[in-house]
């Protein structure tokens, strides 16, 4: 039946399209706007935790170096300080290849402060892994003060450039031999995350050699 301006099998297509979407449909619709807001959420997480590795890096490396410019400094700031033994004057200064013990006038709490006996010490961790621990006695005050100055690293260790007497060319070494003299610079070498650091440190003594009066130091009785 057809009546003029009005299409019946036309009507009967819009109603028909009016009963909305099938369960199947909305079943399908779900499902890709959950796997979207799962991708969006992987996405974000995944984001989230590189913006902290790279803050927790950059952490990593400003600590590196302030403590790199403390060993640094002091190691530039050492003092020829000497005690006497069996009527011999040494030097403080003594290092191998995971210790190193000098005098400075360079203080890691108080900057440049007087008379102040360093100690550096490397330190196993595991799962391999090594830390620097400093330890500091200023002249003149009983207290013993401590810090860790690296942690987490593959590796670290010193090296001293050695020239004997009758050398015509000096050579590194990983323990200073001789406790008469003092060496001509220090190497650190690092290993951290993968990649490998060193830094040479000329040492600068100036001024005559001083004789300390002090009975222990670190804990070691020294003859007078």
């Amino acid at each position: 039946m057809r009546f003029k301006g009005f299409n019946i099998h036309s009507t009967q297509y819009v109603i028909r399209n009016l009963h909305g979407f099938t369960l199947l449909e909305l079943m399908v619709a779900f499902t890709i706007i959950g796997l979207l807001a799962v991708i969006i959420a992987s996405a974000l997480r995944v984001s989230l935790e590189a913006v902290d590795r790279a803050d927790r890096r950059v952490d990593s490396l400003e600590r590196l170096r302030t403590s790199i410019n403390i060993i640094n400094s002091q190691l530039q700031s050492q003092l020829p300080l000497t005690y006497e033994e069996e009527g011999e004057k040494r030097y403080y200064f003594k290092g191998d290849k995971e210790s190193m013990r000098f005098s400075t006038n360079y203080s890691i709490w108080s900057g440049q402060s007087g008379y102040v006996l360093v100690k550096y010490e490397v330190i196993s961790d595991e799962p391999d892994k090594k830390r620097l621990m400093a330890e500091e006695n200023t002249i003149g005050i009983e207290k013993v003060m401590q810090t860790e100055l690296f942690s987490g690293l593959d590796k670290i260790y010193f090296e001293y450039f050695y020239k004997g007497p009758t050398d015509e060319q000096g050579s590194w070494v990983e323990e200073w031999p001789d406790s008469s003299s003092l060496p001509e610079k220090i190497r650190l070498n690092i290993s951290y995350e993968g990649s490998d650091f060193s830094m040479i440190i000329p040492v600068r003594t100036t001024g005559r050699i001083t004789d300390l009066s002090m009975g222990r130091i670190f804990g070691e009785e020294r003859p007078l």
